[in-house]
């Protein structure tokens, strides 16, 4: 169920919500992890361990839901653990998390999480420079947008779990076209003039439908420089969720009519930025394995050419991008029924949407980032150069089964997961114990 309007937040209903819009700080235990299984005839498995230990256990209103991921069971389904064992855990680093309104009770909703599984106590800094509006609860759009924030932040310290975050918020609502976008821009402005932090994680989306007039363009190019200049020259990641309408989204402002024809949200679009997909992440006796998650945006720019990163890829996908930008990079769990724990509002329950995956690699940067001891700033030809080599099969899960094809109010072929980069998946998802050292090797 979207429950913002506009920003890729799912929302399972375990609880009764509505939204109109879209501890201890001691070492974090590390027993054995799971096995971890690839989607493909290449396995990277690990030695397995029952999942009966209250590592892997959701709360006990989530007891009977299957497929409901803790922390620690994340991180081992990516391939994390191993790293945080090892003091990888985005110490020094900060996330900068962009939202409109936040949410009220944030850091009191962080404080249990982190109480229930054992994870540091956070302060997490919320910058407001373009000043605040009163918050409403009966306003469906700035709940969406609470809920958005809560999720975000839990699952960057879930990944990355001493990595500092910032939430950044607008008084305004993103939405469609260049609703909220200007002042998105202004905010993410003022984080590279303060030098507040190195990864922008952004779960907004807007189609490139509704972007397509002059004004629209106008405000494309100037985030296109922008990100170009932060991301080549002062060190800054990017990280944006591909949109949770499957091969299409909206056409029209008030984000009420889906296209009938293949559309791409921007940012995700692009090519500065880390475009992220979405999966179905499953557990079983043998590991994790995953499919491409039906919501999960994904196909061809018609904003932006085809980047240099891309042009590696082979004829069979070429033949598809027919010279345009190919989103999602990558991917990693996306669907709400298979989403990590969250606490929100008094509630436990499950969220997902490419609002999940994203801060979830939002994390993985920073994890690098430490790794290496100075920021990677523009990982996409990293990345592809690692998923190109003889490195991919161990470095990503490759994702081969599922779609994102849509038949609701509207009929939109869509593109399958296949061997390699596809434009649902992109790579696939995080092995990050191997694909976290090649990918810094790679960058250089």
């Amino acid at each position: 169920m979207l429950v913002r309007r506009r920003t890729s937040f799912l929302f399972l209903s375990v609880i009764a919500f509505l939204c109109v819009g879209c501890s201890f700080g001691g070492p974090i235990a590390t027993p054995s992890p799971t096995a971890v299984r690839s989607s493909t005839a290449s396995a990277n498995a690990l030695t397995p361990v029952s999942t009966t230990s209250p590592l892997y256990q959701c709360p006990s209103y989530l007891s009977g839901t299957s497929n409901c991921y803790t922390p620690y069971a994340l991180r081992v389904a990516y391939g994390v653990q191993s790293l945080t064992a090892r003091g990888f855990t985005g110490k020094g680093q900060t996330l900068v998390d962009i939202v409109s309104y936040g949410s009220p009770t944030l850091q009191k909703d962080m404080d249990v999480f982190d109480n229930q599984f054992g994870l540091p106590s956070l302060h997490i800094q919320v910058i407001a420079p373009l000043g605040t509006v009163p918050f409403d609860p009966k306003n469906g759009d700035m709940m969406g947008w609470a809920g958005e924030t809560e999720l975000d932040v839990q699952i960057m310290h879930a990944i990355a779990p001493d990595a500092n975050i910032i939430v950044m918020t607008s008084p305004v609502d993103e939405t469609e076209g260049t609703i909220g976008l200007p002042e998105f821009l202004q905010l993410e402005q003022y984080a590279v003039n303060h030098h507040l932090g190195q990864v922008f994680s952004q779960s907004y989306v807007a189609s490139e439908a509704t972007l397509s007039d002059s004004a629209g363009q106008q405000l494309v190019k100037q985030y296109t420089d922008f990100y170009k200049q932060i991301t080549t020259q002062d060190g800054w990641t990017v990280v944006s969720g591909s949109g949770d309408n499957g091969a299409t989204d909206w056409a029209n402002l008030a984000a009420t009519q889906l296209a009938p024809t293949p559309i791409v949200n921007f940012p995700a679009d692009v090519p500065w930025v880390t475009s992220v997909g979405g999966t179905t992440l499953q557990s079983g006796t043998t590991g994790y394995d995953e499919a491409a998650w039906s919501g999960s945006g994904g196909g061809m720019s018609k904003f932006f050419t085809e980047p240099s990163f891309q042009q590696g890829l082979p004829a069979s996908v070429q033949s598809m991008l027919k010279g345009q930008r190919g989103i999602p990079d990558i991917a990693a769990d996306a669907n709400p029924q298979t989403g990590m724990a969250f606490y929100f509002n008094g509630n436990w329950t499950q969220t997902g949407g490419t609002s999940a995956s994203t801060p979830l690699w939002a994390a993985l940067v920073a994890i690098a980032n430490q790794m290496a001891g100075h920021p990677l700033g523009f990982i996409n030809p990293g990345i592809y150069k690692v998923a190109l080599s003889t490195h991919g099969m161990v470095d990503f899960r490759d994702i081969v089964s599922g779609n994102n094809s849509v038949h609701t109010t509207v009929q939109v072929q869509g593109f399958s997961a296949q061997p390699g980069w596809d434009a649902v998946t992109g790579w696939g998802t995080p092995l990050a114990d191997h694909l976290l050292p090649d990918l810094i090797n790679a960058l250089g």
